[in-house]
């Protein structure tokens, strides 16, 4: 309760927060706004139509704005997809590593503008396959070119627009825009998710439900200590005394490595590969070559199978978790600052052992973070193969999401009142 009335009586944290909550408001009333051409009976049927299953993870992203075919069903996905790609460019590409990594807050801002770039044709790429394979499939009725077009240029803008207000949330209030955008979708579906249950409720999964909420903290618990767990490296500072006989006085302190360093990106850009197989299978199928129908059938039954589907994407969260991590932190530029501070790890000496040691540790840790990550990404895939239940299909993402996104929150939060008693 100190916490929250501190919040409140700091005015500038204050004024973080209720603009946060303002943004998430505006974005829920765009998502709430359907594109021309499409009726409500439309998105009735989409909702209804079992083969939507495809889309479960597209509408996470969008923050809900595709269930309701909004004029931004694709939210901050394409600002995602430019994002990832230049994240991969860092590793192909020395000029871009060295603009992300070496050039300071300068670098990283022409680093953001050319992901910001990318993200437009991603938006009119994304925007047409998804309003062509929603039409194919009988979602949305057929739109004339004009009107394709005229959809377009809106979900176009409107993908702009999100990418806009997350960055807004990020220089004028608190925690990760885009996060905080797709938080609120997740949250905002619960209310109908839980209404849903309800209606179909049977006594006789009341053992099944109880298994599955006490699972459910089990794996909050578990998020919540591994995203706080860190692995300390011992540093020594030396200085030299200017007191007595003019010796080294030593001051310790420690590194710390965190068990998850990348947070729940790995999760978002594994979703990110997965669907964009999927979506174009599903364009392909409707294809007049025999050839590209078959290959498309093929995939589509291959990321049918959730097992498959379930080891693809558990590899694909700890191959990214290590390839973030790998991105964020630089042993070799860590081992070298030290070095510049007059700072040394114990039993290591400065420089390419140092860095080495680093190295080791951080490969270590970070196995036991993404094996963590991948085995709850997967999970309610593991369960719905187990029990049955496709309601559980998405849950393990939304869950990662929602913890991470919270947490992360706190820490700001935190961190701004820490500053006002500084």
């Amino acid at each position: 309760m100190n916490t929250i009335k501190a919040i409140f009586t700091d005015r500038v944290l204050r004024g973080r927060i209720i603009f946060v909550i303002a943004i998430l408001i505006l974005t829920r009333i765009l998502a709430a706004i359907p594109i021309p051409g499409v009726t409500p009976a439309d998105i009735a049927g989409f909702l209804g139509n079992s083969s939507s299953g495809i889309f479960g993870l597209l509408n996470i992203f969008s923050g809900g704005g595709l269930s309701t075919f909004s004029i931004v069903m694709l939210s901050v996905g394409p600002y995602i997809t430019s994002s990832i790609i230049m994240q991969l460019g860092t590793v192909l590409s020395p000029r871009l590593k060295e603009m992300y990594q070496e050039e300071g807050e300068t670098g990283r801002r022409k680093f953001v503008q050319y992901g910001r770039i990318l993200t437009l044709p991603f938006a009119l790429i994304q925007g047409y396959a998804l309003l062509t394979l929603l039409m194919r499939q009988g979602h949305i009725p057929h739109l004339t070119t004009p009107m394709l077009v005229t959809n377009l240029m809106i979900i176009t803008a409107g993908t702009m627009l999100m990418m806009w207000l997350g960055e807004q949330i990020n220089e004028r209030g608190i925690g990760n825009g885009v996060s905080l955008i797709i938080f609120a979708g997740i949250v905002a579906a619960l209310p109908q998710k839980l209404s849903q249950f309800f209606i179909t409720f049977d006594v006789s999964q009341i053992p099944m439900v109880v298994g599955l909420l006490i699972l459910s903290l089990i794996v909050i618990a578990g998020v919540v200590y591994v995203t706080e767990a860190e692995r300390p490296i011992p540093v020594t500072y030396a200085r030299q005394s200017r007191i007595g006989s003019g010796g080294t006085l030593t001051q310790s302190t420690y590194l710390p490595l965190r068990l998850n360093q990348a947070g729940v990106i790995p999760i978002i850009f594994a979703v990110s590969i997965l669907l964009f197989p999927q979506l174009i299978a599903q364009l392909l199928v409707t294809s007049s070559s025999a050839g590209l129908q078959t290959v498309a059938r093929e995939v589509i039954n291959l990321l049918g199978n959730i097992w498959i589907y379930g080891a693809i994407y558990f590899l694909l969260v700890v191959a990214f978790t290590y390839f973030y991590t790998a991105v964020m932190f630089d042993p070799e530029k860590t081992s070298e600052n030290l070095q510049k501070n007059g700072a040394f790890v114990p039993g290591f000496r400065p420089g390419a052992a140092t860095a080495d040691y680093i190295g080791y540790v951080l490969a270590r840790v970070t196995l036991f973070g993404a094996v963590f990550l991948g085995v709850v990404a997967v999970l309610p895939v593991v369960v719905q193969g187990i029990t049955g239940l496709t309601a559980a299909t998405i849950g393990g993402t939304s869950l990662l999401i929602v913890v991470s996104v919270v947490l992360d929150l706190i820490k700001k939060i935190d961190a701004q009142l820490s500053m006002k008693e500084y």
